[in-house]
């Protein structure tokens, strides 16, 4: 009777240190190349990571909210993979919480505007005006707010965000201050504010 009350004592100890065991390492994840397993993401992998010495200079991280009806991540990325630098993203993410990697991160796709906003109606502009532009920030296009553009984004994508944010940040060094949405830093479409509710989630998830 006493061994057995000993060993359930024991087992019982045990339970933590196994819990931490299990936790993912996402910071170390980060740092891998090829097609890793990321907990909680369901990741399709058409551009493998690199030598993360060899990547671009990432700088900052843009959400983009694409028109496209839901499914339609799957074509943009598949597109975007064929020609890398066409107008588009590097990181595609689709309304059932599917995130397409799309494109090498030595190569820098077209998206943006420029970086022209500069009237400081959603953030400070000092910093972002002709500075935070395609060429030096990750591109994140979220599919599936037709035909209503004010449509926000699904449970399952802003699940998915939240493991993907940190992940981007995590490989690229990218400051959380440094996420942006593509309306805070570009005069865009007046009606909606394209991207601000996922951007102010990652900031909001750091505090």
């Amino acid at each position: 009777m006493n061994f057995r009350v000993v060993a359930a004592v024991l087992f019982a100890l045990s339970l933590p240190a196994c819990a931490c065991a299990q936790s993912p390492d996402l910071a170390a994840i980060a740092r891998s190349s090829g097609t890793p397993d990321i907990p909680g993401l369901k990741m399709v992998w058409l551009a493998p990571w690199g030598d993360l010495a060899k990547a671009h200079p990432w700088r900052n991280i843009i959400v983009h909210q694409t028109e496209g009806p839901a499914g339609s991540a799957r074509g943009g990325a598949l597109a975007q993979s064929k020609d890398p630098t066409r107008r588009g993203v590097m990181v595609w993410v689709e309304t059932d919480g599917t995130v397409y990697w799309a494109v090498g991160e030595h190569l820098v796709p077209t998206h943006g505007d420029g970086a022209n906003r500069n009237d400081n109606k959603y953030i400070d502009n000092g910093p972002t005006y002709r500075q935070v532009v395609g060429s030096n920030s990750v591109g994140v296009e979220f599919a599936g707010n037709y035909p209503d553009v004010t449509r926000g984004p699904t449970d399952a994508q802003v699940a998915a965000w939240r493991i993907l944010v940190k992940v981007l940040r995590a490989r690229y060094g990218i400051p959380i201050d440094r996420v942006y949405a593509h309306n805070w830093i570009d005069f865009k479409d007046a009606r909606y504010c394209e991207g601000c509710a996922l951007a102010k989630m990652a900031r909001e998830w750091e505090e």
